[in-house]
């Protein structure tokens, strides 16, 4: 699969079946986000692998609560990614305040992005998630107290093929332009 594949067939995952995800799967996704880059190269994260059911099931409850259900379906994913931010080189954390952007969300965003097609690439399933109770996930997995936590990915493999269907999208026209806004 070459990387315009990847981004056809990968879709966010919310059924997955009750199957392992191989050491060497993990091992080429670690890498993926080793090789992402960065502002000033910082590498501003730290990938947190949970396979072991037990904690992966706590993170996933973590992603969910009685009033806000939707994250429900991590319960299912068999291994739950989560994206610890590390604090930036001092240089990359002055240029981002002078210049008022986040540097580290928009490294993590890249890092996630090449986790997911690499995923996609090895056949497994992903989601993306962005609601997650933060300092549960921090107690749960001893991250530091000035460590924060930037992204929550479930992982595993989809219980049904994925929708050989176009991805509803906007068109080019609509979100891009040359050389004006």
């Amino acid at each position: 699969m070459n990387v315009e594949e990847a981004i056809q067939v990968r879709r966010s995952v919310r059924k997955y079946q009750p199957k392992a995800v191989e050491a060497e799967k993990l091992e080429a996704l670690i890498e993926a986000v080793r090789l992402a880059p960065s502002a000033s190269n910082s590498q501003p994260w730290k990938l947190i692998l949970v396979d072991d059911p037990a904690i992966a099931r706590q993170v996933a409850e973590a992603t969910f609560s009685s009033a806000v259900a939707f994250n429900k379906f991590a319960l299912e994913a068999p291994v739950m990614a989560v994206l610890a931010v590390e604090p930036h080189a001092i240089l990359t954390q002055i240029g981002g305040w002078l210049k008022r952007r986040p540097y580290y969300l928009i490294d993590i965003g890249i890092a996630a992005a090449q986790f997911c097609l690499r995923a996609a690439e090895l056949g497994l399933g992903t989601c993306m998630l962005g609601w997650f109770d933060e300092a549960q996930i921090k107690k749960i997995l001893n991250v530091p107290r000035a460590t924060r936590i930037g992204l929550v990915i479930t992982l595993g493999y989809a219980a049904a093929p994925t929708s050989p269907h176009p991805k509803t999208r906007k068109a080019a026209s609509e979100m891009s332009s040359r050389n004006r806004y």
